[in-house]
């Protein structure tokens, strides 16, 4: 008798943990229909990464296209940059997820990337736009309540490659958080197809300015990263490839294709240990995790992980917490942002 009162307790319980499940599934389902958010995920290779369904807190706010996202993260603030008439250009959120403020501009025709710049001094936003209008080829500097501090390149005027700063159709900027030295990829489906050093004070430093399939060349170049080991890591879009260079010398290192055969690269970042290239494919609604090789040595390219989207997210340009290592993903086609985690991160290692 003692012996079925157990197995009857246990059936019970069991019960009970399966009832609690399925009504925290249920409430946690509704919540996702409700807001109508688009969560589906599935993960291949490593788990190094888990979406975190609680940033942000309110979805209301996204009312345009999400194209780029970027992080202070001594701030603990990130700026959800969007595109669509008469919504705000720029969403602030706090790390936890707290709306902040917004800020709008009419000098954004059709921005296109956004990077937060110099967290350790003055911040400032760098948003490129690639518009063919009066405001468009230009990279605007904005302080972080959006008043505009400084326009590189000639508004309304699409720029051949012979003229460094005279852009068409700029892609991305990076500004290098130590050096302060400047990086662009000018060429998001115009005539010019570059990746530009900048000095601190703009000075043109090197240049790779040609398009093709060859070393060196471009096809769309999409967007750009600095690692802490001197190479540039550039998303050539067109060619479906990544391509590495010296960002002292300008010198070619490598390149990655083998990764990329079902679609192209839209944007590259670095994890805060240098360990993982984050890399986002638009029409295939995927975020990989590619292994970063040692210093000196480029190789092949090899995905340790990758995070399949839903359908049409269509996810364009990610950005990173430097201090947390969370990965933040903006979405154009489902018009959000995301907020992942990394599961292992330990004392500043994934």
């Amino acid at each position: 008798m003692k012996k079925k009162n157990q197995l009857c307790f246990i059936s019970s319980a069991m019960a009970v943990i399966f009832l609690v499940m399925f009504v925290m599934y249920s409430t946690l389902n509704s919540h996702y229909v409700a807001s109508g958010r688009k969560r589906d995920i599935s993960i291949a290779g490593r788990t190094l990464y888990k979406l975190d369904v609680s940033w942000p807190k309110y979805s209301e706010h996204f009312t345009g296209e999400v194209f780029g996202v970027a992080v202070n993260h001594l701030a603990g603030v990130v700026y959800v940059a969007q595109r669509g008439e008469n919504i705000p250009k720029v969403l602030v959120f706090s790390t936890d997820g707290d709306f902040l403020h917004a800020w709008n501009t009419s000098t954004l025709e059709m921005p296109h990337g956004i990077f937060l710049a110099n967290a350790l001094g003055v911040p400032s936003v760098w948003i490129t736009d690639v518009g063919n209008g009066p405001y468009g080829h230009t990279i605007k500097q904005y302080s972080p309540s959006g008043k505009l501090l400084q326009v590189l390149g000639t508004a309304g005027k699409a720029g051949a490659s012979l003229t460094p700063l005279q852009f068409d159709q700029p892609a991305e900027i990076f500004i290098h958080d130590s050096t302060r030295e400047v990086y662009i990829v000018d060429g998001d489906g115009g005539m010019n197809n570059r990746l530009i050093k900048l000095s601190q004070d703009l000075q043109v430093v090197w240049m790779h300015g040609e398009k093709g399939e060859g070393l060196s060349q471009f096809y769309i170049p999409h967007s750009v990263a600095v690692d802490n080991f001197q190479r540039v890591w550039v998303a050539d879009r067109g060619n479906k490839r990544i391509q590495v260079f010296n960002s002292v010398t300008g010198d070619w290192l490598g390149s990655w294709g083998s990764c990329f055969t079902d679609d192209a690269p839209y944007s590259v970042r670095l994890t805060p240990d240098q360990k993982y290239l984050v890399v986002v494919q638009l029409n295939t609604n995927r975020v990989t995790l590619l292994e970063a090789p040692p210093v000196g040595i480029i190789g092949q390219c090899k995905v340790v992980s990758s995070i399949q989207l839903a359908d049409d997210i269509k996810p364009h340009l990610v950005d990173l917490d430097q201090k947390t290592g969370a990965l933040y993903v903006a979405e154009i086609g489902a018009q959000q942002a995301q907020k992942f985690v990394p599961i292992t991160f330990s004392n500043g290692v994934l």
